[in-house]
Formats: structure tokens, C-alpha cells, sequence
């Protein structure tokens, strides 16, 4: 199994989801978080002085998938957050070792 999360435009988090059900992916963590890379924050102007936010508002989607289904996933959410633009995001996969079901007990390997 592996854990794709997911780091999105907040904006872009509507289509990843219809895309992601769509394709029968329904199971997802969803998390609010603040986040910098290449981007390196934006600049505003506010009350007629300037700032800068280099913390930008980002969507983390987290989703344990089958081996089988990683490659789909991750190109499902390449194509449905990508706007062409610097900021569009990151996606990590990562191995998961085990997942029990909290209510049942059930161990999936």
C-alpha cells in the first residue's frame, strides 16, 4: 500500500475530489495547512504599504492506496490541480506498512 499526500491550491481542491470520485476513489483525509517552496510566498499591497505573506494557504490530501492504484491516483491529481503556474503543488507517496480499521479490527496488507 502506499500514502499519497497531496499538496494543492485550495482553489483546485473542488475538481481533484469530483476527478478522484469519479474514478471510484472515495477514502481521504483532507487538511487545512500553510506551506512556502519555490514560490517563496507572494507580495500585497495593503492600506498602502506593502507585505509580504510567505506562507501561502494550501490543501494537503492524504489517501492510502494500493500499490496498483498509486500511478493512477497521483496522475489523477497531476491533471485535475495543475494550472501551469508556480505554486500548483507537490505530491509525496510514501510505503505504508499496515492499516487496521479502527471498528472491525481488520488488518489490510
Amino acid at each position: 500500500m502506499k500514502l499519497i499526500k497531496a499538496i494543492i491550491k485550495p482553489e483546485r481542491f473542488e475538481k481533484v475530489k469530483k476527478s478522484l470520485e469519479d474514478n471510484n476513489i472515495f477514502g481521504m483525509t483532507v487538511t487545512e495547512v500553510k506551506g512556502r517552496g519555490d514560490q517563496k510566498g507572494i507580495t500585497l499591497q495593503y492600506r498602502g504599504g506593502t507585505m509580504v505573506v510567505d506562507l501561502i494557504p494550501k490543501i494537503e490530501i492524504d489517501i492510502v492506496v494500493t500499490d496498483s492504484e498509486s500511478d493512477k491516483v497521483v496522475n489523477l491529481i497531476c491533471e485535475a490541480a495543475r494550472t501551469g503556474k508556480i505554486g500548483d503543488g507537490r505530491i509525496f507517496v510514501l510505503p505504508v506498512e499496515r492499516s487496521i480499521k479502527v471498528r472491525t479490527g481488520e488488518e489490510l496488507i
